[in-house]
C-alpha cells in the first residue's frame, strides 16, 4: 500500500541528506540545485508515491538464483537467451528472482571493472534480453559504485581533462596518510598515472583497473542517479550495492563505513523507493559481522544485507562436526526488523569470505578451516593485515568440492553434507540466494584457473548448454541428484508461512552435534522445527527435547510423513534434516 508524497517535502528530505553528506566538502553547486536535478532524473514531480514504512517486499515465495550472464551458454545463441531457456525449462516456478552479475562491457574482474555502465556487453546479448528474463523473474543487478575501468571513457577522459568523467576520480598525495586504510587487497592503494596535469596518484581499492570513483564531486553522484533510473526502466527491481563500504574516503581514516557512506545509501533508497515503492536495495559488504549489521539503518538504509558470516561457519560447522561457534552466532543475531531481512547465501561468484568470520572464529578454527579447503583443491586469497601482513581474506573453491569431507580429511558423505547445508540455509530467517554452480554441484575449474591465474575463477565455470544437458541426465553424476535435491527443498520452503524470510526465529540446545532452530509463521499458526545431523555419525534425536504440543498433529515435512508418536526418538543419519512442523505441507 502506497500513499502520495508531496514533491515539496520529498525535495526537502533530499536536501537535508545532500546537506549532511556535502558537509564538510567543498562544492561549487548549489544544494537546493543538486535535490531538484536528482529528482528531475529520476522523473520524480507530482503525485509521486510514497513508500510505506516497515513494510516487506517479500515473501517465503522469494528465492534467488544467482548468476552470470554466461554461466551457460549455448551455440549460436546469445547467453542470455540462452539463461533465459535455462531459467523457464531447468529452473522453473521455484526461483522467482534472479541475480544476473554485471551484464556490461567490462575490462577485468568477470563484470566488476565496468567499461560502461549504460550498456548491455554484445557478448552477452541486449537491453532487450535483459527486459526479457525481468518480465519472468524478479530481476536483481549490480550498481558496481566505487570504481569503474580504466578503459572506460569516463577515465580516458580524466587522463585528458576533457569531456564527462574529466573530474570524476578519486586521487591523493603521494605521501597522504593512508596507513590505516582498510584494503580487500594487497596491491598497492594508489597508482601513479600521467594525466593533462601530470602525474596524479589516483585511488584504487581493488585493483589498478578498477578506479575509485569521486563522491565529493556532486557529478558524480547525478552520473549514476541517472544510471539508476535507466536500470528501473529496463526492468530491474533489486539493486546489490557493490563495494558501497569503500565508497566515500578521507585519508588518516580507515576509509570504511564512513558515515557520508550510509548518507549516500539513504539517499539513493529515497531516491529509488519513490519511483518504484517496490524496489530493493541489498548492500554488498564483506566486513566483520557487527559492521555489516550497521547497513540496516534505521529501516531506511538497505532493505537487506548479506549475511556474509553465513558462509564459512556454515562450512566450519560441517567440517568440524560441531555447531559450536554458528550456534553461538545465530542466538547473537537481532531479528530483522519488518521492512528489512537478511540475504543468505553459502556460494557465490567470489570466494568464501573469512573477514565476517573474524571475532566469530578464532585464529586456530581459521587455520584449520583454511588448511582443509586446501587440501580438497582450494585456494586461498590474502589481504595485507593492519601490520602489514598477508591475512587470509577468502577462500576460493566450489562449494561442492569445500564440502568433500572433514577436517579428517575425504569422505564418502559429499553429496549429503553438500544437501544438508542448503538444508539449513534455506530454512533460516532471511531470503535465501543460491549460486547457479551450487545448484548444479559443479565442481573446481582448474581449466578455467590456470587460464586466468586468478583464484576466483576456480569457482565461475561456464557450462556449455549441451554437456549440462548430458550430466544432469546421467544417473551416475552427482548433478541431476543436486538439482532436484534443492528443488524439492525450495518446493516445500515456499509454501510454508513459517520460512517467510521475517517469521520468528529461535535457536535450539541439542548439543553441538544437532544444529536446530525453530521457526513460527507471523500469524502463529505454524510452526516449523528445523534439525540437523551435522556429523558424520548417525545421530538420535528424541522428540520430547522439542516440547511438541499433544494436542496439535505434527508432520516431518521433507519426508512427507505423519509423526505419530510424540515420545519417540527419531535417528537421524550423517548430514540428515528435518522440518517438523504442525501444520502438513501447504500448497500455493
Amino acid at each position: 500500500m502506497t500513499t502520495s508524497t508531496p514533491y515539496s517535502a520529498l525535495k526537502q528530505k533530499v536536501i537535508q541528506q545532500l546537506s549532511f553528506i556535502y558537509e564538510d566538502v567543498s562544492i561549487s553547486s548549489n544544494i537546493d540545485d543538486i535535490a531538484e536535478q536528482l529528482l528531475t532524473l529520476m522523473a520524480l514531480s507530482d503525485n509521486i508515491s510514497s513508500p510505506t514504512p516497515f513494510a516487506n517486499h517479500w515473501s517465503e515465495k522469494d528465492v534467488v538464483l544467482i548468476t552470470y550472464g554466461d554461466s551457460v551458454i549455448n551455440t549460436n545463441q546469445a547467453p542470455l537467451e540462452t539463461l533465459r531457456g535455462f531459467l523457464k525449462n531447468t529452473i522453473g516456478d521455484t526461483v522467482n528472482s534472479v541475480h544476473i552479475l554485471p551484464f556490461f562491457p567490462y575490462s577485468s574482474d568477470d563484470g566488476f571493472s565496468v567499461i560502461d555502465y549504460s550498456a548491455v556487453n554484445p557478448e552477452l546479448g541486449t537491453w532487450d534480453h535483459i527486459e526479457a528474463i525481468a518480465n519472468e523473474k524478479h530481476l536483481m543487478s549490480d550498481l558496481v559504485i566505487n570504481h569503474c575501468s580504466s578503459q572506460s571513457t569516463w577515465f580516458k577522459n580524466y587522463l585528458s581533462g576533457k569531456g564527462e568523467g574529466a573530474d570524476y576520480f578519486f586521487t591523493e598525495k603521494a605521501d597522504a596518510d593512508i596507513s590505516d586504510v582498510v584494503r580487500p587487497r594487497t596491491s598497492p592503494l594508489l597508482q601513479a598515472v600521467e594525466t593533462h596535469k601530470g602525474t596524479e596518484h589516483v585511488w584504487c581499492t581493488f585493483s589498478h583497473d578498477q578506479i575509485d570513483l569521486d563522491f565529493r564531486n556532486p557529478e558524480v553522484l547525478k552520473a549514476f542517479v541517472k544510471i539508476i533510473k535507466q536500470y528501473l526502466d529496463a526492468g530491474v527491481r533489486i539493486f546489490r550495492f557493490d563495494a558501497i563500504a569503500f565508497i566515500w574516503k578521507i585519508a588518516g581514516t580507515k576509509s570504511i563505513n564512513l558515515p557520508q557512506t550510509h548518507e549516500i545509501v539513504r539517499l539513493l533508497r529515497t531516491l529509488i523507493e519513490h519511483v518504484n515503492p517496490e524496489a530493493i536495495i541489498i548492500t554488498e559488504t564483506n566486513i566483520p559481522n557487527t559492521q555489516n549489521l550497521t547497513y540496516f539503518g534505521n529501516a531506511n538504509e538497505a532493505h537487506a544485507i548479506y549475511n556474509f558470516s553465513l558462509p564459512p561457519l556454515l562450512l566450519n560447522t560441517l567440517l568440524t562436526g560441531s555447531c559450536l561457534y554458528l550456534k553461538r552466532w545465530l542466538m547473537s543475531m537481532p531479528p530483522a526488523q519488518n521492512g528489512t531481512t537478511y540475504f543468505n547465501f553459502l556460494a557465490s561468484h567470489d570466494g568464501i569470505g573469512l573477514r565476517p568470520a573474524e571475532g566469530l572464529l578464532d585464529d586456530t578454527e581459521i587455520n584449520t578451516l583454511v588448511n582443509t579447503v586446501k587440501a580438497f583443491g582450494g585456494r586461498i586469497s590474502s589481504r595485507t593485515g593492519d601490520a602489514g601482513e598477508q591475512k587470509p581474506y577468502e577462500m576460493n573453491i566450489s562449494l561442492y568440492d569445500a564440502l568433500q569431507g572433514t577436517v579428517d580429511g575425504k569422505d564418502e558423505w559429499n553429496l549429503q553434507r553438500f544437501i544438508c547445508a542448503h538444508a539449513i540455509m534455506f530454512a533460516l530467517e532471511g531470503i535465501p540466494g543460491i549460486y547457479i554452480h551450487s545448484m548444479l554441484g559443479t565442481t573446481n575449474d582448474y581449466n578455467k584457473l590456470e587460464k586466468t591465474q586468478h583464484n576466483r575463477s576456480i569457482n565461475r565455470h561456464s557450462w556449455d548448454l549441451e554437456k549440462l544437458d548430458l550430466a544432469l541426465q546421467d544417473p551416475t553424476l552427482h548433478h541431476k541428484t543436486v538439482l532436484s535435491s534443492l528443488q524439492s527443498l525450495l518446493n516445500i520452503r515456499i509454501n510454508q508461512p513459517a520460512f517467510h524470510p521475517n517469521a520468528t526465529q529461535f535457536t535450539l540446545h541439542l548439543g553441538l552435534q544437532l544444529f536446530g532452530f525453530w521457526r513460527q509463521s507471523q500469524d502463529r499458526k505454524q510452526s516449523i522445527f528445523c534439525i540437523s545431523n551435522i556429523t558424520n555419525q548417525a545421530m538420535s534425536l528424541p522428540l520430547s527435547e522439542l516440547n511438541l504440543i499433544v494436542t496439535e498433529s505434527w508432520y516431518e515435512l521433507i519426508s512427507n510423513t505423519e509423526i505419530t508418536e510424540l515420545t519417540e526418538t527419531i535417528e537421524l543419519q550423517p548430514y540428515e534434516t528435518v522440518w517438523i512442523s504442525n501444520i502438513k505441507n501447504q500448497q500455493s
